[in-house]
């Protein structure tokens, strides 16, 4: 796995945060997640950040396709950004996200919940295969 530059996705995950941050601020909580999704998505393209969303991912098993799931956002060819519409993040959801990261051979994830009062308490950074990011 090719290692991005720390500053790069930094500034990646800092662009989403904001975004995410504006369309909380609009919407607020209580929405579906696919509201949020379209929502997300308007903002990062006045934004001028590239997104790709409901990208399907092919799982395959010991060279065999098994599955077809579908992430939330692909930002920018090399972040995962996996959104909820839940009070509170839990380790399956953090599971779940690495499970993408690991599938697209990626080391780092957003996982944003709009179901909060505070949109910085909805967001968590996850990492896969690269301790010092």
């Amino acid at each position: 796995m090719a290692a991005e530059p720390d500053h790069r996705l930094n500034a990646l995950t800092e662009a989403v945060t904001g975004a995410a941050i504006e369309v909380h601020k609009h919407l607020g909580p209580g929405f579906q997640e696919a509201t949020y999704e379209t929502a997300l998505s308007l903002e990062l393209a006045s934004r001028h950040v590239p997104v790709e969303r409901q990208l399907p991912i092919e799982l395959r098993y010991k060279g065999h396709k098994v599955g077809l799931w579908r992430i939330d956002m692909l930002v920018a060819g090399r972040l995962v950004v996996e959104l909820k519409s839940v009070r509170a993040l839990n380790d399956a959801h953090r599971k779940q996200l690495i499970t993408y990261l690991k599938t697209l051979e990626l080391s780092l994830g957003l996982l944003i919940s709009f179901n909060v009062p505070i949109l910085a308490l909805g967001v968590s950074r996850v990492v896969h295969g690269e301790p010092h990011s």
